[in-house]
């Protein structure tokens, strides 16, 4: 694995618009940057990012089935009480999951480190499945990578099959906050995807959700059967309307059940289930006396969290970085500190993705701190053997 500059296409902005990628700049800052790419080789890939991410996924799905029969675990990720049925039961009717992303750490010099698990509203999947896939093309076509460089990409065709699982051709609605660019864009790219994959698509906001009765509807009057909902299940959960007869009668993309693998308390259950696993790092709940066995360098991250908030990394007693936020109320995990790769100055992650339980792709956002936020850029990698 190493980082190496990159010529940036000449005439990028004009494809993006070509291609609808209207946020590769986000309130006046480059999000998208090609000038840097990340190289792998094939084994690296194979051995070190994909076998891992195929096993810990399997892991995950034991370990739901362990939290949902313990309401002594559930009380441990702070699943409320109202919720938990709900919960078991979508894992028992093992509803289908679309996608996740796992979080590593890696830097070609060790096994990958899972940071965390973005099970529920994972984002950066259009960057990934489709602009930096074009990218590869163009620089192939250029001349300014070789004939043969690869990527580890098949997102876009596994999440055109996997709507065609799970939608089977019918109508589905596709929710989330339109305020968020980022956030619509990835949800109207899972719209073209259910579309391609012979199913109507509905895009939503999440306002334009009504319940009447013992359903959702959307502002058409049509009733609401299958949503995808990028919108997290704590704020969900949280809402009045949580409690209503619909929660059952609506089948949610991504199901509830996978809230209990998006809260980061999973990373200290996921340990205390296989301790000393080459692809974990240690973690406990933070309110746990043996938490003390990491001593005094560790990384605190909230049960829930999003785009990296409120998690502050200890060494020596010391915190070296932190992120601002609301979260925490519900407590926290420690995790052992495993500081990310320095490439040049710059500290990327590794998002491992899965569509349908298979592992489909890669992304890497990287920052010049050693903490990953919403404003970590995204940069594209490819295969060179």
């Amino acid at each position: 694995m190493r980082r190496e500059s990159s010529p940036p296409r000449p005439d990028f902005e004009r494809h993006f618009a070509e291609i609808g990628f209207t946020y590769a700049n986000m309130d006046g800052v480059r999000y998208w940057d090609e000038s840097a790419r990340y190289a792998f080789s094939l084994r690296e890939i194979e051995e070190d990012i994909e076998a891992p991410t195929a096993e810990l996924d399997a892991m995950c799905l034991d370990l739901v089935g362990r939290i949902v029969e313990s309401q002594e675990m559930m009380e441990r990720l702070r699943i409320p009480v109202h919720a938990r049925d709900l919960v078991a039961e979508s894992w028992k009717k093992r509803e289908p999951s679309l996608y996740g992303r796992f979080d590593f750490v890696y830097d070609g010099r060790g096994p990958a480190k899972l940071l965390e698990y973005n099970a529920d509203t994972p984002t950066s999947l259009y960057e990934s499945a489709v602009v930096q896939w074009y990218w590869l093309e163009h620089l192939v076509e250029s001349g300014d990578l070789p004939r043969g460089a690869d990527q580890f990409n098949s997102l876009h065709d596994k999440l055109i099959a996997r709507w065609g699982e799970i939608a089977q051709k019918s109508l589905i609605h596709l929710a989330a906050i339109s305020d968020s660019v980022e956030d619509f864009g990835t949800t109207a790219y899972l719209a073209d995807c259910a579309t391609q994959a012979g199913s109507v698509a509905a895009l939503l906001d999440m306002q334009d959700i009504g319940l009447k009765g013992a359903n959702f509807y959307d502002r058409e009057g049509r009733r609401i059967e299958t949503l995808f909902k990028l919108y997290p299940w704590e704020w969900m959960f949280a809402d009045e309307f949580s409690h209503a007869p619909a929660m059952r009668n609506t089948r949610f993309v991504e199901p509830p059940w996978k809230t209990v693998l998006s809260n980061k308390g999973m990373l200290a259950l996921l340990w205390e289930m296989a301790p000393g696993h080459p692809n974990l790092l240690e973690c406990y709940f933070a309110d746990e006396p043996r938490a003390a066995a990491l001593g005094e360098s560790y990384a605190r991250k909230p049960l829930y969290s999003r785009e990296g908030a409120n998690v502050s990394l200890v060494r020596d007693g010391r915190a070296i970085a932190s992120t601002p936020g609301s979260y925490g109320a519900e407590g926290h995990v420690l995790q052992a500190l495993h500081l990310l790769g320095n490439f040049d100055g710059r500290y990327p992650v590794l998002g491992s993705w899965l569509v349908g339980g298979a592992p489909a792709g890669m992304g890497i956002r990287e920052d010049v701190s050693p903490l990953t936020s919403n404003s970590s850029r995204f940069v594209p990698h490819v295969i060179l053997d």
